[in-house]
């Protein structure tokens, strides 16, 4: 269920929201004034920052590549940081530390990875292997997919006792009005539920940004001054999910960028509330 609601997120949002495809050769639309910058530019602006929301269409092999440009233009100043990951749960945490210290070999990593994250390794391999050989730290963000399906099919006060333990202490779930209208916004597709399905599936998604914002947060309370750049769904990479999470428990300068959109439209519709920059790949 989980994999069919990343899809579904992905596709969903680029109908919603996103901007049409810019035809020009890695060109970068900067939001806030409306201009088409150079990647460096906006790297010379991105390296300010202490969080990178980055967020991808799952199955698309060039937002890789783009991921990958960002980590190597990071890298190459020497900028100390690491890398968040939705498609590793936070309880493999062991397994990105012994793969990034070299301990672990590829054939040994593929067996967690795809325990871990259903797309094809070739997808993220260039993404692995480049933050392996410059010893870049991986932090697993993600939950168990038991908790966001039991949560989006019967919500979160009937999550039972044993999967509540495997959330983040002190996580709960309100959905506001505000952020109703945003879920329904972004996932049309999802209009025909009733009331309660659609609160549920509200509370799926607020709860699974909270406890990536909680393990986002966690690390970098633990390595102080640290930036990450986080690798995400663009559902989630929305300045509305782990940034508006991570914002509610600290002020810490950040910067959204996503891709655009494969559809008609015009790019100066964006907000800055939806994110700093767009990516034409």
């Amino acid at each position: 269920m989980k994999y069919a609601l990343i899809i579904g997120i992905c596709l969903l949002l680029i109908v919603a929201f996103l901007p049409a495809r810019q035809e020009s050769d890695g060109g970068v639309f900067r939001v806030r004034d409306g201009k088409t910058v150079s990647f460096e530019t906006m790297m010379d602006d991105l390296r300010t920052a202490d969080i990178i929301y980055i967020g991808e269409l799952h199955d698309e092999p060039e937002l890789h590549r783009l991921e990958l440009d960002i980590i190597q233009a990071l890298h190459e100043t020497d900028t100390s940081f690491a890398v968040g990951l939705e498609m590793f749960r936070a309880e493999s945490q062991k397994t990105l530390d012994a793969w990034v210290g070299g301990t672990l070999s590829l054939e040994r990593f593929l067996p967690d990875y795809y325990e871990n994250w259903r797309m094809p390794w070739p997808l993220y391999r260039d993404i692995f292997l480049y933050t392996r050989e410059h010893r870049i730290p991986l932090i697993g963000l993600n939950i168990p997919d038991s908790i966001s399906d039991a949560v989006a099919k019967k919500g979160f006060d009937a999550l039972p006792e044993k999967l509540r333990k495997q959330l983040p202490p002190g996580l709960s779930c309100n959905v506001d009005p505000a952020y109703q209208r945003f879920i329904r916004d972004a996932y049309r597709g999802h209009e025909h539920r009733s009331s309660s399905e659609f609160l549920h599936f509200c509370e799926a998604q607020q709860v699974w940004d909270k406890s990536m914002a909680f393990y986002l947060l966690n690390y970098r309370k633990h390595n102080p001054g640290m930036k990450v750049a986080v690798l995400t769904g663009f559902g989630h990479a929305w300045r509305k999910g782990i940034p508006a999470q991570v914002a509610e428990e600290a002020t810490i300068a950040s910067r959204v960028v996503l891709p655009m959109g494969p559809v008609q439209g015009d790019p100066r519709t964006a907000k800055t509330s939806d994110a700093d920059y767009l990516l034409s790949w």
